[in-house]
């Protein structure tokens, strides 16, 4: 009989490890698309984003049960490069730009050397030492327009050697495995990484829970129904119970 790896997950679920992972990336960049393809496998281009999102999935990394906590943000411009308690909370980020947007390219290469600044000064973060280890994969979204490119590719991999990340061009919206591959990449970069560095502690959870804000949107319906804690399948989320009506939408 086969077994589903899924329902193992299940089974075991008060030993599972937990990988805390921040997908970053400047507004509209298609950080939600790629997380909810990740999540369902399914495309959804079209989204009223305007907090953080949060979401509890179960995977197998390097043959083991997994939940990621994933939290999609959701910065209020190109000058925020969010705050030192996410940066500290996360295990490995998900680096998203555009290639149709420079803005959002160079955004992420500041948000690289922000981690990188904000944990070696954090005494309770990677040392100065060890800051290019910061587990992370560096995405290049909507490669399915490239007659609208403003980034090449080149510069995306000369990105990713200077980061010391993972680097892949990837378009949401017809992708499902390469965008899983980057995921599962960032799990077995955190595993080796707590394996080099056993004696770290797993970190704060993220704040709040709570409902869901006031509004529902297509993803909403989708994954949660009307209300923040809802589930379909594997997949868990929650929102924070905050809602900023000063954010913008559709920074996705």
């Amino acid at each position: 009989m086969n077994s589903s790896p899924i329902r193992g997950i299940r089974r075991k679920k008060s030993l599972l490890s937990e990988v805390k992972v921040l997908v970053v990336g400047a507004p509209n960049v298609g950080k939600s698309a790629l997380t909810v393809r990740y999540l369902t496998k399914r495309y959804i281009g079209e989204y009223d984003h305007q907090t953080e999102n949060r979401y509890k999935h179960e995977a197998m990394i390097n043959g083991e049960p997994v939940i990621f906590e994933i939290l999609d943000t959701c910065p209020k411009n190109e000058n925020d490069l969010l705050s030192g308690d996410l940066i500290q909370w996360a295990d490995g980020f998900v680096l998203v730009y555009s290639i149709l947007d420079r803005i959002s390219f160079d955004y992420i290469r500041r948000f690289r050397r922000h981690i990188t600044q904000y944990r070696s000064t954090n005494p309770t973060g990677i040392r100065s030492g060890d800051s290019v280890n910061v587990p992370c994969v560096l995405l290049a979204n909507k490669a399915d327009m490239v007659h609208l490119r403003q980034v090449t590719t080149e510069e995306g991999e000369v990105a990713g050697r200077e980061m010391e990340c993972y680097f892949a061009e990837v378009a949401a919206a017809e992708q499902v495995s390469s965008v899983a591959d980057a995921f599962t990449e960032l799990g077995r970069q955190v595993d080796a990484f707590r394996r080099r560095k056993p004696t770290s502690s797993g970190g704060g959870g993220g704040g709040g829970g709570g409902g869901s804000g006031s509004g529902s949107s297509l993803l909403d319906r989708m994954l949660l129904g009307t209300r923040s804690g809802a589930s379909i399948g594997s997949i868990r989320a929650y929102a924070r119970g905050k809602s900023d009506s000063a954010l913008p939408k559709d920074c996705h």
